[in-house]
């Protein structure tokens, strides 16, 4: 593999999807997946009550007998939810959902992404925790040229597939570098830098992440309440790490 993709010689990089999470995670002491609409922003909910979220790649069949291997609840898609399964990737209807021990949280993006990252610690970062992911990953040694971090936004699939790069896991990802940035000084990658700035240019984040094509396509299909949890900026302090397969808060 040719090193300049791996971004080298900086502590915090920044890639997009599956293929560069895949990629980075080749030389990362940690990655950090980040998948604003909806899959991270659902995990730091649920392991905010205390529920251990198990990713899965797969959204058929095969999920329910994952999630009866692990004596969780399994999650649906969010117009499946209903009062006997009320557990979906929907961040709004966690909450109002009621409480469960472990639960199965199925995406195509965000679990891909950690399924992907190899043996590298993975963290779950969003924009309503971006700062406290910053800042942990700071204390635990990592962002350095020893121990990079690789941040990876997720992005969403075109009808075909292919990755579309998404405005609200560009801003998540810089806001969480960003925060890096404040600790480690000098240590990105000029990838890195530019979703940073991306992010510290942004002047409403809110109303961006609400304007942009996700955002109108969760608030046209009726889940505005989903983008505005979603943008709840560092509104929460849970650092979500995959510990034995699923996310739980670090200590």
């Amino acid at each position: 593999m040719d090193d300049w993709y791996l971004q080298t010689g900086h502590g915090i990089r920044f890639e997009w999807g599956p293929t560069g999470a895949e990629r980075l995670a080749a030389d990362a002491a940690c990655i950090v997946v980040v998948d604003v609409l909806s899959f991270t922003t659902s995990v730091t909910v649920a392991v905010e009550s205390g529920t251990r979220v198990f990713p899965y790649r797969w959204r058929d069949a095969t999920a329910s007998a994952f999630a009866d291997q692990k004596g969780a609840a399994l999650a649906v898609g969010r117009r499946m939810a209903t009062a006997s399964s009320p557990w979906s990737l929907s961040p709004a209807a966690l909450r109002r959902a009621p409480f469960t021990s472990s639960l199965v949280l199925p995406s195509p993006n965000g679990s891909a992404i950690a399924a992907s990252a190899g043996e590298s610690p993975v963290v779950a970062g969003a924009l309503r925790n971006a700062t406290a992911v910053g800042h942990w990953l700071v204390r635990q040694g990592y962002g350095t040229a020893d121990r990079p971090v690789a941040v990876i936004a997720s992005g969403e699939r075109w009808p075909d597939g292919s990755l579309r790069p998404a405005m609200e896991d560009l801003l998540g990802a810089g806001a969480i570098i960003a925060a890096l940035d404040e600790r480690l000084c000098g240590m990105l990658s000029p990838e890195a830098a530019v979703a940073a700035a991306s992010f510290q240019a942004t002047p409403d984040v809110s109303a961006a992440v609400a304007a942009s094509s996700s955002g109108r396509e969760l608030i046209g299909g009726g889940f505005a309440e989903d983008v505005a949890v979603a943008t709840e900026l560092d509104a929460c302090t849970a650092v979500p790490v995959l510990i034995e397969g699923a996310f739980t808060v670090a200590q």
